[in-house]
This record gives structure tokens, C-alpha cells and sequence, in this order.
């Protein structure tokens, strides 16, 4: 398996602009907290020949994939298997009690849509494992046998924002009973009958579907919720963090987080802030960021990033 063929990194080069003024120092250290099969590991630790990377994922076929893709940059590539929000346990065990940079590219990775065995896609039969860690935790047909009608309406409405939750919801219910739904492919075919023929034509029923369940097996928004935070708290002033989200529940989480943390706590009426109350970190894009036209040709994955980033400019009080 040639890992190039199947691992574009998204908005690679902008990633690099982004964090690259942070890396200046002698000793820079950068989290790559979700490292996947290495590609913007890599091309940072070719950019800045001082620079160590500590890698976060909890998918032990990833790590052992990064681990053979860049083990000539030897022990400047620290792996930890865990989950983003276990970012400060993962600095502090690799001796560090501040970083430089830090860089999330959420949602599914490469490897496990692009291995149909593991579930994630829709458009491959597979069975329905969808753990990001195939080591822990239930999997979706786990979820799809013992989740009650309401319980599977909620994971569809939150995670997939999906209209049709109740109606999904009732047919999974239903074909259950008959059989246990192991399989993507018979877990579309359930969400293709129960889909509406006035609707039948408005994107792929199972897309949001799918998502929710991937997000529920893997707690992925819980988990992004505490990492953002620790992340903000691990980094040293002058020290940058990029988000690279795919969904509209992410993106909204960190525009939440970052807007708390370049927003001044003084109270209102004050007529001098304070410096205890100035923001503790700024914007570096406005907005969010997508990618252009031209990357999104050649990468078709790119469609849906959406690249938020913030530094931090004081330290904490």
C-alpha cells in the first residue's frame, strides 16, 4: 500500500504557514493530536529540522502506519495511543509542560474510510464496526441492536442533524426484529426504504446516518469538548493551534471555545480593561477558512474543511 496514493493532507501547506511562526525557537515542540498515517506530521518535521512532534490517535493501525512512514526522523516523533482529550496527560508523560503548536484534523481519517473492513462508509458492504479504537467500546451494530427508538432518533436529530431521525429510527426498530443489523450495506437498504420517494434524489440517505452513528460509537464531540480546552491551556505564549473541522457541530464547538478565549472578561461598563481581564488568546483567520477551489479539485476530501486558528498572547492569570 503506497500511503501517498490514499493520504492527501488537507490544507497542508496553509497548516504549515499557520503554526510556522511559533516554531522559531531552538526546541520547538508541536501535538499533532490527530496523527493519522502522518502526512502533516511529516511535512513539518522535513520544515523544521529542530522541531518534535508528540502524535495522538487512538487508532493503533494508524500509529503503527505513522510509526513506519516516519521512522527515519527517529525519536523527534513521540506516539501516544489515546483520544484528544487526553492531550496534557500525553505532554506531560513526554516531559513537556508546554507545547508550540498544536494541530486537530478532525473526523474520520484516510485509513479508516479507505479500509472498507472497518464500517465507516456507506458506499462499501462491510460490517458495522465504526470504532475509531477497534480495541474498545461498543461498536454501531452494538448500538443499532440495543439503542430504543428514542435513543436512535436522538444520536440521528444531534449528531446527523438529520430531518427524517424519527422515521429512521422506527424502520431500524422494525427490521431489528427480523434480524440483527450487522452490515452497511443492510443497514442502507433499510434507510433507502424507509426514505421517502419525494426525497429519494436530496443526497445519499445514509450520509448523515452514518456520521451520527460514528460520532456516538466514539464520543467524538464529548471528547473534542475537553481536548479544545487542555489544548488552549497546553500551549505557551507565541504558541498556535489549528482546527480543521468537517461538520457543522465541530466547527460550531470551536468557534464556541475559541471565542471564549479571545473575549475580554472585563466586566461590562468598565472604562479601562484591566490586564487581567485581556484576552488570553487572538484570531488568526477570520472566521472560518475553507479551502480554495483549486485544492478542492485535487482533493475532493477538502470539501467540507472548515480551518479555524488562534494564538495565545498572554499567559494564564
Amino acid at each position: 500500500m503506497n500511503l501517498r496514493d490514499i493520504h492527501t493532507p488537507v490544507l497542508l501547506d496553509r497548516c504549515i504557514e499557520l503554526l510556522a511562526p511559533a516554531l522559531e525557537g531552538p526546541a520547538p515542540v508541536v501535538v499533532d493530536a490527530t496523527l493519522g498515517m502522518g502526512g502533516h506530521t511529516e511535512a513539518l518535521l522535513e520544515r523544521f529540522p529542530s522541531l518534535t512532534v508528540i502524535g495522538l490517535d487512538r487508532d493503533p493501525d494508524a500509529l503503527r502506519i505513522a510509526g513506519e512512514r516516519l521512522s527515519g526522523f527517529g525519536d523527534r516523533l513521540i506516539r501516544v495511543h489515546t483520544v484528544y482529550d487526553g492531550i496534557a496527560a500525553a505532554i506531560a508523560s513526554a516531559g513537556f509542560t508546554a507545547v508550540d503548536g498544536i494541530l486537530f484534523d478532525l473526523g474520520v481519517s484516510s485509513l479508516q474510510l479507505d479500509i472498507a473492513d472497518r464500517g465507516f462508509a456507506y458506499a462499501q458492504d462491510a460490517p458495522l464496526d465504526m470504532r475509531m479504537d477497534p480495541t474498545q467500546g461498543p461498536t454501531a451494530a452494538d448500538v443499532l441492536a440495543t439503542a430504543s427508538e428514542g435513543e436512535l432518533r436522538r444520536i440521528f436529530e444531534r449528531y446527523g442533524e438529520e430531518k427524517l431521525a424519527g422515521r429512521y429510527a422506527r424502520a431500524i426498530v422494525h427490521a431489528r426484529q427480523e434480524e440483527p443489523i450487522e452490515r452497511s450495506a443492510r443497514l442502507v437498504d433499510i434507510l433507502q426504504a424507509a426514505t421517502p420517494a419525494a426525497l429519494k434524489n436530496a443526497g445519499h440517505p445514509a450520509k448523515r446516518v452514518f456520521q451520527a452513528l460514528r460520532i456516538e460509537v466514539n464520543r467524538e464531540l464529548a471528547a473534542l469538548e475537553t481536548a479544545l480546552p487542555a489544548a488552549l491551556d497546553a500551549l505557551g505564549v507565541g504558541g498556535r493551534v489549528v482546527v480543521m473541522s468537517y461538520q457543522s457541530l465541530e466547527d460550531r464547538l470551536v468557534k464556541r471555545v475559541f471565542s471564549a478565549a479571545t473575549r475580554s472578561t472585563a466586566p461590562a461598563g468598565l472604562p479601562v480593561e484591566l490586564p487581567e481581564h485581556a484576552p488570553r488568546f487572538r484570531l488568526l483567520v477570520k472566521g472560518a477558512e475553507l479551502a480554495s477551489d483549486e485544492e478542492r479539485e485535487r482533493n475532493p476530501r477538502a470539501t467540507p474543511v472548515r480551518l479555524r486558528a488562534a494564538e495565545r498572547v498572554r499567559p494564564a492569570a
